[in-house]
């Protein structure tokens, strides 16, 4: 049996958007996908509005630790996702990598890191759909991404 894909959720402070992106895939895929969070400066703590916001969609993020990621940890997975916050990263032969932009949590209320979770939760099926063949590669995400901004036009013109 060949070993699942592997995914690396990164973000600065690996606070809210990483850990909030490896809620998400850790629930959406159980073991069907190694999927690991890091950043480059990690906080100490993950943003309590974070913890929160999963909390409430049944993903408890509350024992995560924000993790320095490594080269290891880079050359291990097949995709890393940066979560929009601009940390660099090295990039390896074989290793997809992902910018997903994504407004920053820090510092804001649960009502913001909603809508931050939520736009999470789209891209996280995308890519789950992608990584396991459900869909070629791209369609996915594309049409998760046309989709979730269909809504938030519909919302703001409401």
């Amino acid at each position: 049996m060949s070993r699942p894909p592997g995914v690396l959720f990164l973000c600065v402070h690996n606070a809210g958007r990483s850990q909030m992106g490896a809620g998400w895939m850790r629930h959406l895929a159980g073991d069907r996908v190694r999927v690991f969070s890091a950043g480059s400066a990690p906080a100490e703590t993950v943003n309590p509005a974070a913890v929160e916001a999963m909390a409430e969609v049944g993903i408890d993020v509350s024992g995560a630790e924000p993790t320095r990621w490594t080269d290891a940890m880079v050359r291990d997975v097949d995709v890393v996702v940066s979560m929009g916050c601009g940390d660099e990263c090295p990039v390896y032969p074989g290793t997809r990598m992902l910018d997903w932009q994504l407004d920053d949590p820090a510092g804001q209320g649960v009502e913001m890191v909603r809508v931050v979770r939520d736009g999470i939760e789209v891209r996280v099926r995308a890519l789950l759909e992608e990584l396991l063949g459900a869909v070629p590669a791209g369609e996915a995400m594309e049409e998760a991404m046309e989709e979730a901004v269909g809504e938030a036009m519909e919302e703001e013109s409401a």
